[in-house]
């Protein structure tokens, strides 16, 4: 599809919610690249001013979603790319379903007649909080009535960043296993934040979910490290992580659990961390019920090593937030 859309959708209003985080930020670029009206939902913070263009708003109540946020005002899209930042059961509920619920109804009563939904390939699999949450409201949006497209990434750039200052300060690329037990297809932010604004357009993309990658093939931990050693001139060492460490301090977690929310929220991060040391990020085919890398959907320009190497020669590694294993 072209870059280039129609002068009728050049003035069109985008409400976009998650805007702070980097692939909302990629995602607003996306947008306005494209001709488009944006206007962010924030979440209200003490310590900062809405910076131009956006509009503080409390995501637990749609009454104040449709006073504070859409104001009356026409909007043709909502493009959401928020989510909780731990993957904590109550802060996963509160932002991946109930938040997004709130949004959806202040949408509809807005007259809004597109939803594009960032969600996470991983949901294919739902062994988490986090994962249950993004699912109820993914089906909550499908019965909406709206025209949805709910797209499902794999990795992200940012969240395989975390070993570069490791090897490069001379220490081993941790590896569960043999550092082939999983596999993933990378996509950078500013693949992804296209293919968001491309869904208000691409009409295949409506009524869909969508599972996408990014370019090449799939790159399991072990292919990280061997290219990261290559980049930074030194010699490839591994320390392996076994899986069975993180299943004893699980089961240590759960049992101390319910002595307070904070030990709880604890095992739960020990289970995600878990989680992605143990499932790939790739499409999940319904049929064999195996991860398909060749089956997993593709978008972009940007690869994993070519980001590597961009940091290592200076540029800025992102923000990695709270769901990092390493």
């Amino acid at each position: 599809m072209s870059d280039t859309i129609t002068q009728g959708a050049r003035a069109k209003k985008v409400c976009l919610a998650g805007a702070t985080g980097t692939i909302g930020q990629a995602t607003a670029r996306a947008l306005a690249t494209r001709g488009y009206e944006v206007v962010s939902f924030l979440r209200r913070r003490a310590d900062r001013a809405a910076p131009e263009g956006a509009r503080f708003v409390d995501f637990s109540d749609p009454a104040a979603l449709a006073r504070d946020g859409f104001r009356n005002e026409r909007f043709d899209a909502v493009v959401s790319c928020m989510a909780s930042r731990t993957g904590a059961p109550k802060d996963a509920w509160a932002i991946d379903h109930q938040a997004h619920i709130n949004l959806l109804a202040a949408a509809k009563q807005a007259g809004v007649e597109k939803f594009v939904q960032l969600s996470a390939i991983c949901v294919q699999k739902p062994l988490l909080e986090f994962q249950r949450a993004k699912l109820a409201f993914e089906q909550a949006l499908i019965e909406s009535g709206l025209t949805y497209s709910i797209v499902r990434p794999t990795a992200f750039f940012k969240s395989l960043s975390g070993q570069i200052d490791r090897v490069r300060n001379g220490k081993p690329f941790l590896i569960f296993g043999d550092g082939t037990l999983t596999a993933c297809k990378p996509i950078s932010d500013d693949d992804l934040g296209a293919y968001l604004a491309e869904c208000l357009e691409d009409e295949s993309r409506w009524n869909r979910i969508l599972p996408i990658g990014g370019p090449g093939e799939a790159i399991t931990p072990r292919q990280q490290g061997e290219v990261l050693f290559k980049l930074l001139n030194r010699e490839p060492k591994f320390q392996k992580v076994p899986v069975a460490l993180m299943d004893v301090i699980i089961g240590a977690l759960s049992v101390l659990a319910p002595l307070s929310s904070r030990l709880a929220d604890k095992a739960e991060f020990a289970r995600i961390g878990r989680y992605y040391a143990t499932e790939s990020m790739l499409w999940l085919n319904p049929e064999t019920g195996r991860y398909d890398a060749e089956g997993t959907p593709a978008t972009g320009n940007d690869t994993l090593f070519d980001f590597y190497a961009a940091v290592i020669a200076g540029a800025a590694a992102p923000d990695r937030g709270d769901h990092a294993v390493f």
